[in-house]
């Protein structure tokens, strides 16, 4: 079966729904999603989005903190672009009805680490989750877009794979419908991917199932050029409990008091950095991460107790009441926390419209690397760069002049057969989880990097065979992504011989000089 539309967008996340929403009034839009609506990482989202919203901020101090934080590497058109755009998509989410928190009948905002001021406007503690919901209701009753939840990206459609000629763009995708196991078509002149970062590909995340790096292998896979994959964000503060999955504990604990305790109630952070449990994530994760080694912890304390139980109330409620699910009273005792993978600063390389280098095709949110985030990124300007580039990308979509509508086989798999076993995807799936986590996590070597690389190359073979052998699956999809994804990362790493930001080599502890990006090219696709 063949749809046919103006504009694809692949992922529900904040990023996707919000080019959807601009994009609606005129043109006929698809919003692609592998699973249903709301299963995104947008939702996940604790803290908030920063903005320049108070009395004494500035411009030029957020964007001075994100150049502090990208460690020399953020680029500044782009800083300045995503920070001075800030106030109006915060106006925006407004209008739609975003339920900000509020103090004596204003924008309530807290800091976070790496802010030299309060600018971060929120719902409590669970931002992310408000804002999906809202956009999610006005999405559903807004004419012109069309949903198809349950459906997975397999491929985007080029020019050149066609063998079509003339110039090379994207046509268009094909997605696996879960319901029926049978690959669509897709044709559109312009395609977004919208489909979050790759945190899966190690064992322990933050991140939804979801985040299987879908769109950035796409892409790849398309012919674009990727940047700065090696910037692997592990976010300092994840839940450490047997029966919590994936939880983690938001950096306004921290910006709100909340200070790090070994096991016996020392404090360590001001030993490892003057700023303390205020410093930016890659520093307090790694703090923590040699802590745990050097003393063979499984992890370490989060203590907020010093707080009144109303404000924690107030403030982080949907902690509390997970916390005491688990018999853990924050009132009165510390949370045990570990780092875990939780943001991919890299991505497929953009301009400020969020255009790829495929013509017809764009990369938006934890999909793209803008230069927004360099070599870190600082906490809340995520979802921020979602809506900015959001609007952008739509902006520039609808000042785009038509283009020509081709004709896209359908997908043939007449020469493919059921998988006889499953075991192989499981089983990789678990191995690359595990050495990503243990060679190419907080602190890497070059030894360690060359292990990975080696056994991606072995796993990229099996799966390569097996996707071309037997009908595809969601699982086998997400598999074939997240190796591509870690060769990418495994590349960029040992590209890069210092130490940079969220980047730390044993073999290249200095920061080198010049500051440089990298960017990692295709062979033609």
């Amino acid at each position: 079966m063949t749809h046919d539309f103006d504009v694809l967008i692949v992922g529900s996340g904040l990023a996707g729904l919000s080019a959807a929403l601009h994009l609606a009034p005129t043109h006929r839009v698809a919003v692609i999603t592998k699973r249903a609506i709301s299963d995104g990482a947008s939702g996940w989202a604790q803290g908030g989005i920063a903005a320049v919203l108070a009395d004494g901020d500035s411009f030029d101090a957020h964007v001075q903190d994100t150049l502090v934080a990208g460690a020399g590497l953020c680029d500044l058109a782009a800083t300045r672009f995503v920070v001075e755009n800030a106030p109006a998509a915060i106006a925006w989410l407004r209008e739609l009805g975003v339920p900000f928190s509020l103090e004596d009948g204003e924008l309530h905002l807290t800091r976070e680490g790496g802010h030299g001021a309060r600018r971060i406007a929120h719902v409590t503690d669970a931002t992310g989750a408000a804002v999906q919901r809202t956009l999610i209701d006005v999405v559903r009753t807004t004419p012109g877009i069309t949903l198809f939840e349950q459906h997975t990206l397999v491929d985007v459609i080029t020019a050149r794979k066609l063998g079509l000629p003339g110039a090379q763009r994207c046509l268009g995708l094909y997605a696996l419908d879960d319901a029926t196991d049978e690959v669509l078509t897709f044709r559109a002149p312009q395609t977004i991917l919208a489909t979050g970062g790759a945190g899966k590909v190690y064992l322990y995340t933050t991140n939804p199932d979801t985040a299987t790096g879908d769109g950035i292998a796409a892409a790849w896979r398309a012919g674009c050029r990727v940047g700065n994959m090696e910037f692997i964000q592990f976010h300092p503060t994840c839940l450490y409990h047997p029966h919590a999955k994936s939880y983690l504990i938001t950096e306004a604990v921290r910006g709100e008091g909340g200070r790090l305790l070994l096991p016996d109630g020392t404090r360590f952070m001001p030993d490892h950095d003057a700023r303390a449990e205020l410093a930016p994530r890659d520093v307090v994760a790694r703090a923590i991460d040699f802590e745990m080694k050097k003393r063979g912890l499984d992890c370490v304390h989060l203590d907020i107790s010093h707080q009144s139980p109303a404000f924690l109330h107030e403030h982080f409620p949907n902690i509390l009441a997970r916390c005491a699910e688990l018999g853990i009273d924050i009132t009165t005792q510390p949370i045990p926390v570990v780092p875990a993978a939780h943001y991919t600063c890299g991505g497929v390389l953009t301009d400020l419209a969020g255009r790829a280098d495929l013509p017809g095709l764009f990369a938006v949110g934890e999909t793209a690397c803008t230069g927004l985030h360099g070599a870190n990124r600082l906490a809340s300007n995520s979802l921020l760069e979602c809506m900015v580039f959001a609007q952008a990308a739509a902006q520039a979509i609808a000042s785009a002049p038509a283009a020509p509508v081709a004709e896209v086989p359908r997908w043939d798999d007449s020469r493919v057969t059921d998988a006889d076993e499953c075991v192989v995807i499981s089983h990789n799936w678990d191995e690359l989880r595990r050495f990503m986590w243990d060679y190419v996590g907080i602190v890497r070597t070059n030894k360690r990097l060359e292990r990975a690389a080696h056994r991606i190359t072995l796993l990229q073979a099996e799966i390569q065979e097996f996707y071309a052998h037997f009908h595809v699956t969601r699982d086998l999809l997400e598999l074939r992504n997240l190796v591509q994804v870690a060769e990418l990362i495994v590349r960029s790493a040992q590209l890069r011989r210092e130490s940079r930001g969220l980047h730390f080599s044993r073999d290249y502890p200095d920061m080198a000089a010049p500051a440089a990006a990298t960017v990692l090219v295709p062979p033609v696709a």
